[in-house]
């Protein structure tokens, strides 16, 4: 009953609408201004990179994101009087198992599959390690990109996910809700403004995957896991210079982006997968139930607490 857990805070549900709503304002500003701008966000990422070097505008990507991190769990003990762990799992504890073993799973398949690119297609890459640039890196991304990662799962998946849930009283609306909002926040990407519109199928197709893995497992463990693991060995591993992270990486992707049908790969075959792991590891049943069904009222819910 991981929805439910919003029950265990002081309700309101105009509290659920504060941060989403500024953030999803921000971000609607942010792509206006994009769109405004006679140069492109490549170009633009390009000028800070030779002004400020890579790590540091790492650092000023990163920063503000760690920083709503704190804001969110903040709000949710100040204005919700809601604990961090009924925020993060249905579980009695946080499950730290959960989230090791998630970002170890996806992290040694992010290895593997990136190794293999580039045994495959040697052409298109450059080995670009430094040590010094390389360590300076590997500490900002340890120290922050767990922060941001968890930010946006405790936004979408935690504070939006439940509030939704408690309004709505089902769970197949904050799922396609969240998933798209998701989705929708990287639109100001440099990857959709260099591949086009059709990449955001990975990027809701994500939040589907992040999603379904909260609700199945009645906790934000397993997508805590993922999310962090996707962003910081990908971030060690390669960068390019149409990405959001221009990072100085151990590999260099110098192909020329082409949007394909590579992109489905990840949605369509390597994420179910991940999806039939994760259930025969912790037993997921009643999938339809789980994903579409209903969600208690708090009267029914505190019944099942006594």
């Amino acid at each position: 009953m991981y929805i439910e857990q919003g029950y265990k805070g002081d309700i309101g549900l105009w509290k659920y609408l504060i941060i989403p709503g500024c953030f999803i304002g921000f971000m609607i500003l942010n792509y206006i201004a994009i769109l405004l701008s006679p140069v492109s966000v490549e170009d633009s990422m390009a000028q800070m990179i030779n002004s400020f070097g890579s790590n540091l505008v790492l650092i000023i990507i990163l920063a503000p994101l760690a920083v709503g991190l704190l804001v969110v769990l903040g709000w949710t003990k100040l204005v919700h009087s809601q604990s961090i762990t009924s925020l993060t799992t249905s579980r009695k504890r946080i499950s730290w198992k959960r989230i090791f073993f998630s970002f170890v799973l996806w992290g040694v398949l992010t290895v593997l599959m990136t190794l293999i690119a580039v045994y495959l297609s040697p052409e298109d890459y450059v080995f670009n390690f430094k040590l010094v640039p390389f360590l300076t890196l590997a500490v900002i991304g340890i120290l922050l990109v767990p922060l941001q990662t968890s930010f946006e799962e405790y936004l979408f998946r935690a504070h939006m996910m439940q509030g939704l849930g408690i309004a709505v009283k089902n769970r197949w609306v904050p799922l396609i809700v969240t998933s798209v909002f998701f989705g929708l926040m990287h639109l100001g990407n440099p990857e959709v403004e260099k591949l086009g519109y059709g990449i955001m199928v990975y990027y809701i197709g994500t939040g589907f995957f992040l999603g379904i893995i909260t609700l199945m497992d009645e906790g934000l463990e397993l997508a805590l896991g993922f999310h962090a693991a996707n962003n910081l060995i990908g971030a060690l591993l390669m960068t390019a210079d149409w990405t959001a992270f221009q990072t100085n990486s151990i590999y260099r992707d110098i192909s020329d982006p082409v949007l394909g049908w590579d992109i489905l790969v990840p949605v369509f075959i390597t994420f179910p997968i991940l999806l039939l792991i994760f259930s025969k590891k912790y037993g997921w049943t009643d999938w339809k139930e789980k994903l579409t069904g209903k969600v208690l009222s708090k009267e029914e819910f505190l019944l099942t607490q006594e």
